[in-house]
C-alpha cells in the first residue's frame, strides 16, 4: 500500500526539520535555487509554547517555550515550508527549499535519492547510537520474596 501524499510530505518535512544542519547543507549543495525562486517568508526566529498532557491523555499543561525558525519559499508553482527547532536560519531555508523541490515530480526522485535517504540513514544511526547508550545504563529491578 502506498503512503498517501500528505503523509509522505509530513514525513519528509519532519526528517528535514530533524536533520543535522551541516548534513542538510552538504546534501543540498547540488541544488541551486532556480531564477524563479521567491522567498515568501524569509527565515524568522521566534518562540513556540510546547504543550503536554498529564499521562498522555489527561488535561493539557504548558511544558515550556522552545525557539523555532520558520521559512517559506516559492519555486515555480511549488511552495515549500519549514519549521525547525533553534535559531538557524540557513537550516530553515534549506529545509523549505527541499520541501518545494520534493513537490515537483521532475525533481523529487533526485532529491529523495541525494538528500532525503542519506538524511534518513544518518538520523536512524543517531537514534540507534542513542538507544545503545541508554541500553548500556539500563538497570533491572526485581523483588526477592523472603521465605517467612
Amino acid at each position: 500500500m502506498d503512503t498517501p501524499p500528505h503523509l509522505a510530505r509530513a514525513q519528509w518535512m519532519s526528517l528535514l526539520a530533524q536533520a543535522d544542519p551541516a548534513e542538510l547543507a552538504a546534501a543540498m549543495d547540488a541544488f541551486a535555487p532556480p531564477p524563479d525562486t521567491a522567498w515568501l517568508r524569509p527565515a524568522q526566529t521566534g518562540l513556540y509554547m510546547l504543550r503536554g498532557r498529564v499521562g498522555g491523555t489527561g488535561p493539557q499543561f504548558n511544558v515550556g517555550e522552545v525557539t523555532v525558525t520558520r521559512c517559506s519559499v516559492q519555486v515555480g508553482e511549488r511552495i515549500g515550508h519549514a519549521w525547525v527547532r533553534g535559531s538557524q536560519a540557513r537550516h530553515a531555508e534549506l529545509a523549505a527549499f527541499a520541501d518545494a523541490l520534493m513537490q515537483d515530480p521532475a525533481q523529487a526522485p533526485r532529491v529523495r535519492q541525494q538528500v532525503i535517504e542519506p538524511l534518513r540513514q544518518a538520523l536512524d544511526q543517531r537514534r540507534e547510537a542513542a538507544s545503545r547508550k541508554a541500553a548500556a545504563s539500563k538497570v533491572e529491578f526485581f523483588t526477592v520474596v523472603r521465605g517467612e
